[in-house]
């Protein structure tokens, strides 16, 4: 098998491992099980539409189920009973708005013999935007495109959009009578489902304070409104988001139903298959892309040169949440086309100038790196090589955040479309 087969393959393998269509049917009330109440369906996220699809699969016409969900542009899917709205994601925008307040809606009019089934993914806390009332969307949206400029981990982003939302922070299992089964697709570390999509049923330990703490240490000054309602809530004049062990999460139940860890264990098992040993490094693995890259360089250098702590062929096997601190001009425009896989990988093949016999591939799992076309970049041996002969400068491109204009110069980035999942990166080094 060619490496880029290989490698691509291993990407496959941890897609599988969180489809929608596998890892929600057996998380399913059995259709027997329900009484006369309504079966509603709501959620928010890149997998989304794929999560609705397995529902409507699972019970045909046994179950009348109807709802609504939000998912990505381009991340849509034809269904019969569950209706699909597209909004904007990483920046919010209005259609997702309008859709919450449907959404927020519908659960306060569930009685508490319904049923509401939540499908909660990554990219949540943008489609699912209703913020507070006096905070405007353009006043959200200016604030989201500050944490995200900034590099800020997203525990972090979602701690200041939870203070400042209707709908999150436990919000939503709030607004109804009804019983909750909230089925959660994990696309931050840890998979602590208060983080995911900024946990609209889930409960919320931060505090207004510390949403307030956030934006001052990133220097981020936001709206006026804003401010102004941060600082109320941090005086006791605003509601809290819901805190652990209030007595509304008695009727919810949050099930992780796919992780990063899983995902890797999968992509391990089928590299074990065709001969190659795993490593796997950590399902959370959080810090500026091309700084993590610089470590992982230095263990695959080791490694090649004294075949320690383990013996080629290897392949290091990682995934989590990595970030990138743009820097940009003067008015803040970016200078360059990159997310954080094709970031890793450009500072990646700095670090290993050439290394014979190493490749490796970074992907994002919902398909998209950053703000272009693809899932992420593969890097080789040559590939500095081939870029220097296009005249390409890897470091200059590298300072400007341009990973995706270094590899698709060279042929080599990774295509997949909308996968319909998210269980953040995936990253794997192969020393043959």
């Amino acid at each position: 098998m060619k490496v880029r087969e290989l490698l691509i393959g291993s990407f496959k393998a941890a897609l599988n491992a969180a489809d929608p269509l596998q890892v929600v049917p057996p998380h399913l009330p059995p259709a027997e099980s329900f009484g006369k109440g309504r079966v509603v369906v709501i959620g928010a996220g890149k997998a989304a539409a794929a999560m609705a699809q397995a529902v409507e699969n699972f019970y045909a016409q046994s179950v009348a189920v109807e709802g609504l969900v939000i998912t990505r542009y381009g991340h849509g899917l034809p269904l019969k009973r569950i209706r699909v709205v597209e909004a904007g994601h990483p920046v919010p925008d209005t259609s997702g708005e309008n859709a919450a307040k449907e959404i927020l809606g519908t659960v306060n009019s569930l009685a508490s013999d319904d049923l509401l089934v939540a499908l909660i993914s990554g990219g949540g806390s943008s489609l699912l935007s209703l913020p507070v009332e006096g905070v405007s969307m353009a006043d959200l949206k200016t604030v989201t495109r500050e944490l995200l400029r900034c590099g800020a981990p997203i525990q972090q982003m979602n701690i200041v959009r939870k203070h400042i939302s209707q709908i999150q922070g436990g919000r939503l299992a709030a607004a109804t009578r009804a019983r909750v089964l909230s089925l959660i697709i994990s696309d931050v570390t840890g998979d602590d489902p208060t983080h995911i999509a900024s946990g609209p049923t889930a409960p919320d330990p931060s505090t207004f304070r510390d949403a307030l703490d956030i934006l001052y240490y990133y220097n981020i000054t936001p709206p006026l409104s804003i401010a102004r309602y941060l600082s109320r809530g941090a005086r006791g004049e605003a509601p809290e988001s819901l805190k652990p062990g209030d007595p509304v999460f008695d009727r919810v139940d949050n099930r992780v139903i796919a992780t990063a860890h899983t995902s890797l264990t999968m992509a391990a098992a089928y590299l074990q298959q065709r001969g190659v040993a795993p490593m796997i490094l950590g399902d959370s693995v959080t810090g500026e892309a091309a700084e993590v890259a610089k470590v992982y360089g230095a263990l695959a250098r080791q490694i090649h040169k004294y075949h320690h702590p383990i013996k080629p062929p290897v392949a290091l096997i990682s995934g989590g949440e990595t970030t990138v601190t743009l820097r940009d001009s003067p008015d803040h425009t970016p200078k360059g086309r990159g997310g954080r896989c094709s970031e890793f990988l450009l500072s990646l093949a700095i670090e290993l100038d050439g290394l014979a016999n190493t490749h490796a591939l970074a992907c994002d799992t919902d398909g998209i790196d950053g703000t272009e076309d693809n899932a992420g970049a593969l890097l080789a041996p040559d590939s500095l090589h081939r870029a220097a002969q296009k005249g390409l400068d890897a470091r200059k491109l590298l300072a400007h955040n341009d990973g995706y204009g270094f590899f698709s110069a060279i042929d080599d980035i990774v295509i997949t479309g909308p996968t319909r999942t998210n269980v953040n990166d995936y990253r794997v080094i192969l020393i043959r």
